[in-house]
Formats: C-alpha cells, structure tokens, sequence
C-alpha cells in the first residue's frame, strides 16, 4: 500500500500548487487592471511600441540614411566648393569627434580635387550623384513611415508626398552643414552652442512631422515629439566624442575601413532607434485626454 501516491497522496500537493498559480494570476491581472487605471499612459504607450515596431522601423531608417550617407560624401568630395568641403569635414569632425585614424580617413576623401585623379573623382561625383538621387527618396520615405506608423495614418499618396521628400532630404544637408558652426555656438563655446544645438533640433523635428505628415496633424500636436527627439539627440551627439572616436580607430586599426563601416551603421542604428522612441512616444503623449485637450489633437484616429 503506498499512502502519500497515488490520487490520494499527490491530490493536496496539486491543489496547493494550483491554488498558487491561480492566486499568482489573480495577483498579476489585478495588478495590471490597477495599472491600466490609474497610469494609462504607460499602458497605451507599451500597446503603441509594439503596434509601431520601433526596432523594425529605426533600423530600416538606418539603413536607408547610411545607402544615402556615403554616396553623398563622395559627391561632396567630387563636385562641390572647397568651402563646402571644409564645412561638411568640421561639422563631421564636431558631430563624431574624430581624431586620428577616423579623421585622416575623412581628409583623404574630402581633399582638394587639384590632384591627377580629378577626372575620376568628376566620374565618381556623377555615379555618386544617380545613387543619392536613388537612395534618398527612400531615406526620406523610410521616415515617413515611421512618422505615419507613430501616428496610425495610412500613407500619403505619391503626388503629394513626392516633393516632400526632397525638401526634406535638403532641408537636412543644409542643417548638417552647420552644425560644426552651431555646436562651437559660432565660436562663443558650448555654452552657447548646446542650447543653439537644442533649439535647432527641436524646430527639425518639429517640422519634419509636419512635413511627411503632409499637415494631416496640427503643430501644437507634434511638439511632444519634437521636444523628446531633439533633446535625445541633443544628448546623444553631445556626448559621442566620449565613445565614437575610440570605437572608430579601434575597429579601423583592428579591421580596416570593414570594422570602421560597422561602427558607425551601429551609432546611426542607436540613434534611429532613439528617434523612432521619442516621435511614438510624442505621438501616444499628444492623444492622452489631458494633453490632447492642451494640444488639440481629439480627432487624430488612436
């Protein structure tokens, strides 16, 4: 006879456990319930991550930047001024803060083009210039997506969204042109630069929803988001001459231009993924009751 097996035996054990379980999964859907009560933001907000696929979004944005990034480095190089050249090669230079193997690297593509190779770099320019105009549209597309998904609108028609696109791109360059003069606040010093560096990130954030949202949302709307990924960014590009030099001419020393190419897909992939955060969560703050309300923005489809 074995009392303590059987039915008999393991029956008290089995009740206790699946009375644990139940009491566990009481305790967890109560807790939640309580959550979705009285902090709703975080629940929507966990809801609309998801929906968004922020890692799927942020790293086809980085791809897509990175296509139009080179080629268009090899047009600077080819075809525009030498002040334009230096001007690209400081705010490169500020933006990363590159020195040594990283920064010689940059000055032998943006040299001079009074050089015997000028007929090829002219023929380099031109093939560059076919692959910007390619690849730039779907940069600037791949943000738009993100911008849209952020929101939950259906996509924009082609005819409305294609000069958008464009301006976009543009408005861009010229920004990243200065941003070598902003950040040294037009040599005043950080202390003037980072505010300026702050202010002008916010405004293109601000206007780029705007833009490749083709104004299907009020502005007051979008500034959630526009304040979060300026400020983000802000702080990301502030402090990556801390990292990014280092992990540069360490991977350019360890393995060549291949590991320096790996460096910076993985910085601009960290710094899509921040943008692709901070515009969601701009976007699920904006459509609170409490803030809509402030913002404007009760008929944005949730």
């Amino acid at each position: 006879m074995q009392s303590g097996t059987g039915a008999g035996g393991e029956g008290p054990h089995r009740r206790s456990l699946r009375e644990r379980g139940a009491a566990t999964g009481s305790w967890v859907r109560g807790l939640r319930t309580r959550t979705e009560t009285r902090v709703p933001l975080i629940t929507h907000l966990m809801s609309h991550l998801v929906s968004v696929n922020v890692l799927d979004s942020a790293t086809r944005l980085a791809a897509q930047a990175f296509l139009t990034a080179v080629p268009l480095l090899f047009v600077v190089a080819a075809l525009a001024p030498q002040e334009l050249r230096d001007q690209f090669a400081r705010s490169l230079q500020d933006a990363f803060g590159l020195s040594g193997n990283a920064n010689s690297q940059l000055a032998m593509v943006l040299q001079g083009t009074g050089s015997p190779s000028d007929e090829l770099r002219q023929t380099t320019g031109v093939v560059g210039g076919l692959m910007v105009l390619i690849s730039a549209t779907a940069c600037s597309r791949a943000m738009q997506r993100l911008c849209e998904r952020a929101w939950s609108l259906p996509g924009s028609g082609a005819r409305v969204a294609a000069w958008r696109w464009i301006a976009w791109l543009a408005a861009w360059l010229l920004v990243f042109g200065l941003q070598g003069s902003l950040r040294d606040g037009f040599g005043v010093g950080l202390w003037l630069g980072v505010p300026l560096l702050l202010v002008e990130e916010v405004a293109l954030w601000w206007w780029t929803q705007h833009l490749l949202l083709a104004g299907r949302v009020p502005w007051p709307a979008l500034l959630p988001g526009a304040l979060l990924t300026g400020a983000a960014l802000t702080a990301l590009t502030s402090t990556a001459t801390l990292y990014v030099p280092w992990a540069l001419d360490h991977s350019l020393e360890k393995y060549g231009s291949l590991g320096a190419v790996f460096t910076l897909l993985s910085w601009l992939i960290s710094l899509c993924v921040v943008v692709a955060l901070c515009i969601t969560v701009g976007a699920v703050v904006a459509r609170e009751p409490w803030a809509a309300r402030r913002l404007g923005t009760p008929g944005v489809p949730a």
